[in-house]
């Protein structure tokens, strides 16, 4: 990847949504997967996109894991994998970056990431491993959806308006390499 001006912004534009992490938040109120899908929507690179966002989430649970024990856990790799599969849907987004477009994506990145991660706190055995523990470990999730759709929704404005914000007023971003 070229670290021209356009991919440095980029780049600055996911680490700072990392950084926000630190900040107090309703729960799940996180830039995660908006850093995923705006990641895999403009970095052009696609290794980089999987690894700048990815990274990112992964130095920011280290910082919580150190500084308060909170950063890794057992089912943790759903996470992971949930923002790999949010970064594709990035890839479908190229050049379809509309208001529409955008909306349904960050709504289907906030069911992958419900489906994905639930499922992973189902397989450490709390709720049971039986279909109706599943369903009671989906059911218990759901005041946390709350959190994750309209952190989406929030971070996916805020990355999508504010590059398009600054692709309107700096012409060197509007380059496509």
């Amino acid at each position: 990847m070229q670290l021209d001006n356009r991919n440095k912004f980029l780049i600055l534009f996911i680490l700072l949504g990392a950084v926000s992490r630190f900040f107090p938040h309703p729960l799940n109120f996180t830039p995660l997967a908006a850093m995923a899908l705006f990641g895999g929507t403009y970095l052009m690179d696609k290794k980089w996109a999987f690894l700048i966002p990815i990274a990112s989430i992964f130095i920011s649970d280290i910082i919580f894991e150190l500084y308060n024990g909170t950063g890794f856990y057992p089912d943790m790799i759903f996470v992971y994998v949930s923002m790999a599969i949010i970064t594709c849907l990035g890839f479908f987004l190229r050049g379809r970056e509309q208001r529409q477009t955008i909306m349904v994506a960050s709504l289907t990145g906030s069911i992958i990431f419900f489906l994905l991660t639930n499922f992973g706190t189902w397989t450490t055995g709390y709720y049971g491993y039986t279909s109706t523990g599943l369903m009671n470990c989906y059911v218990a999730a759901i005041p946390f959806f709350k959190g994750t759709l309209l952190g989406d929704l929030f971070y996916n404005i805020v990355f999508f308006g504010g590059f398009a914000l600054a692709r309107w007023m700096t012409p060197v971003l509007r380059i496509n390499h």
